[in-house]
């Protein structure tokens, strides 16, 4: 029988299942930050970009189904996020995707493909139509291109079980334990403003993209999911039912087998 967390209870007791251990980490400095990654198998590489006020260890179900597919999975925390430091300047989804450059060179990685989940996903569709040559394909799950894809911020139960999960990482894993709501404050303000991306801007994407969303999803409108699908070349949209915008902890089976499915198709 599958084990569900759909409302994300374990999640909140126990975060994700812990990830596999790997000597292949460390840290990169770019624009201010020291940036933390960690890399686990070979084969093709796939870049795991987490969500908003997250961390890496929150793909801790997908990781080893990537190793065992034949993938290199490779993580990062997001500036500010999990084990990343941040400086004082504003977040934009343009400067997180720099990061995911360094790494990418620091690892000396020509292309690799991307799984974005919400901020991760929106970085990595940035990362994409800045410098396509570098991404093999986007796993876009759960997020918005421009302010009018957003949903109006209703607090439930889920979200408040995911936001405790997150106080309590960030004051493990992070260098200033101490400043979890400045470290949110400053995140959502990006979230609120960015990204601003029109449909001219999402003609222009080049690189095979799936566009990935929840039946119940809390943030982000079904309707905007299927415009990027329509606006985006080389775009498919995919649909999961019964899940919302924590797919990979409520129901990993079902996210990792489209996952796998997508990532068959953008890399050898």
């Amino acid at each position: 029988m599958k084990s569900y967390d759909d409302d994300l209870s374990k999640f909140e007791a126990e975060g994700a299942v812990p990830l596999p251990i790997t000597s292949d980490q460390g840290t990169v400095e770019n624009n201010g930050a020291r940036i933390w990654y960690a890399t686990y198998g070979v084969g093709s590489p796939v870049i795991l970009l987490h969500g908003g006020l997250g961390h890496s260890g929150n793909w801790g179900y997908q990781v080893p189904e990537l190793v065992r597919s034949g993938y290199r999975a490779i993580l990062i925390d997001s500036r500010g996020h999990g084990r990343s430091t941040r400086d004082t300047q504003p977040y934009t989804y343009e400067l997180m995707a720099s990061d995911v450059s360094a790494v990418m060179d620091a690892l000396n990685l020509e292309k690799a493909a991307m799984v974005g989940w919400s901020d991760g996903a929106c970085t990595a569709l940035i990362l994409a139509s800045n410098t396509p040559t570098r991404v093999a394909g986007v796993f876009f799950f759960a997020c918005n291109m421009d302010p009018s894809g957003t949903k109006e911020f209703e607090f439930t139960p889920i979200l408040g079980r995911c936001i405790g999960r997150h106080k309590k990482d960030y004051a493990q894993l992070s260098v200033t334990p101490d400043q979890f709501d400045e470290f949110s404050d400053a995140v959502g303000l990006m979230q609120k403003t960015q990204p601003n991306y029109s449909a001219n801007d999402l003609a222009q994407i080049s690189v095979p993209v799936a566009i990935v969303h929840s039946e119940y999803d809390e943030f982000i409108k079904r309707e905007h999911a299927e415009y990027l699908a329509h606006n985006i070349p080389n775009a498919e949209f995919i649909y999961l039912p019964d899940v919302g915008h924590f797919a990979p902890l409520q129901r990993p089976d079902q996210f990792n087998n489209v996952m796998l499915e997508f990532l068959s198709k953008v890399l050898p």
